[in-house]
């Protein structure tokens, strides 16, 4: 990114500075509670990084949204004035615009030193080669000494740590509790199922409001399948995990039906938003709530500038079917000529108080337990209601993970959603396409 471009992305009005207001001035050391790999010992006083005085050029690539692209180019400057040899060109776009950059830059292996990686995605990349094994960083370049080993394992395929998790997450309904008032609805129902969901978008409708801007695909009909004991995938990845192409007719039945009745955006609305939550009808206070991670409260809560509130999924059968998932992960590319200088900038990332005072959680609750009680002290009331739904919902988790091929068929499943949505396929064909058209690229794995 030149110059011009970098100056206009910090002229984007810097929000989270409001929430930093009394926030303590902690420190620039890499304090994370490190542990000496060979004596299994803390290692406070073991530096996580020792930056040589050579020039060094790091690219670094993310999606988001504006208030992601603020805070993360904050945190870059505060590691461009610690280490002033060092200068970092960042990369972004919205989510659908970030994959179809990376894919022709994965192909000219021009692949920026540090990538955001999706849990869809970081299976595919490793296994072909393209990011990093940080195993060998590990409590040397990049401290986690501290971070439990179940959340660090969620980035490591084949023995192979080809992402450090920025954070961990679970889904909900993240709503203006004003709007569904005028809605005539007093509260979202503890432990409400699908069928009070829609009878809640239909009193949405009558008062002229959305009752959200759809669901991603792929993930909440996985979330639906878990509920039944089901999952989108079976063990091994080579194939869908149900037999029963009536749990497909059901879920995206009652997703097209919703947009048919007006109780959601039409698929044209939805398709020009590209998941930009600035552009969601939420923030415009036409439309009641979003569902999505808990890491994105913070954003939307910033977004919206108004009371909002968290509500989780619907059932029956939550418990069974809500996981806690990585929001995302930092990796290091096969491609990188400096691949130490790019793992210290993400150890930075993780275990530097001051960055995370920037950050707030908005990648997800931090990995780190030293980073996550400093940053806990110091929270906005959005950032401690999301610490909270967190904890609340993590004892009736538990990890997922997606095989490879799962990029692939995530591409199909939307494709056949946004058909359905615009009326041009009925749920029971796009449920026969769907199974064959997915299990031939599993099998094919």
């Amino acid at each position: 990114m030149n110059l011009k471009k970098r100056f206009a992305l910090l002229a984007v009005p810097l929000l989270l500075s409001s929430m930093l207001a009394g926030c303590g001035g902690g420190n620039n050391n890499n304090s994370a509670a490190a542990t000496d790999s060979a004596t299994n010992t803390p290692s406070e006083t073991k530096p996580a990084a020792t930056t040589s005085a050579e020039p060094v050029t790091l690219r670094i690539a993310w999606w988001g949204g504006d208030t992601r692209h603020s805070y993360t180019q904050q945190v870059i400057d505060m590691y461009e004035t610690k280490y002033p040899n060092v200068t970092i060109e960042p990369e972004y776009a919205s989510f659908d615009d970030y994959w179809k950059k990376l894919a022709p830059q994965a192909a000219a292996n021009r692949l920026p030193d540090i990538v955001q990686m999706d849990i869809s995605y970081i299976n595919q990349y490793g296994s072909n080669g393209q990011l990093e094994d940080l195993k060998p960083y590990l409590n040397s370049q990049i401290q986690v000494g501290d971070v439990n080993e179940n959340v660090l394992s969620t980035g490591v395929i084949n023995e192979k740590q080809f992402g450090i998790p920025l954070g961990v997450n679970v889904l909900g309904f993240q709503y203006d509790p004003e709007l569904l008032k005028k809605a005539g609805v007093d509260s979202i129902p503890e432990n409400w199922t699908w069928d009070q969901y829609k009878e809640i978008a239909a009193k949405a409708k009558s008062a002229g409001l959305y009752i959200d801007g759809s669901m991603a695909a792929d993930v909440f009909f996985n979330y639906y399948l878990r509920t039944k004991g089901l999952a989108l995938y079976n063990n091994d990845g080579s194939a869908l995990g149900y037999e029963d192409d009536a749990l497909f007719t059901d879920f995206f039945g009652m997703l097209s039906g919703l947009i048919k009745d007006g109780a959601v955006p039409s698929q044209d609305k939805l398709s020009q938003n590209k998941g930009v939550i600035e552009e969601s009808d939420i923030v415009k206070g036409t439309g009641i709530g979003v569902w999505q991670w808990s890491n994105q409260y913070v954003a939307l809560q910033i977004a919206v500038n108004r009371p909002m509130a968290l509500a989780q999924m619907p059932g029956p059968d939550m418990e069974k079917g809500l996981y806690m998932q990585p929001s995302m992960y930092w990796s290091v590319t096969s491609n990188s000529k400096v691949k130490e200088e790019a793992a210290k900038f993400v150890d930075f990332w993780i275990n530097d108080p001051e960055a995370n005072n920037l950050i707030k959680g908005e990648r997800g609750v931090p990995i780190s337990s030293k980073i996550k009680e400093s940053v806990a002290s110091q929270l906005t009331d959005s950032g401690k209601q999301v610490f909270k739904f967190v904890a609340d919902m993590e004892p009736t988790t538990s990890p997922m993970s997606p095989p490879v091929g799962s990029p692939e068929v995530v591409a199909l499943l939307t494709d056949l959603a946004e058909q359905m949505n615009f009326g041009k396929i009925d749920p029971a064909a796009a449920a026969a396409q769907f199974r064959k058209e997915a299990n031939a690229i599993l099998s094919s794995r």
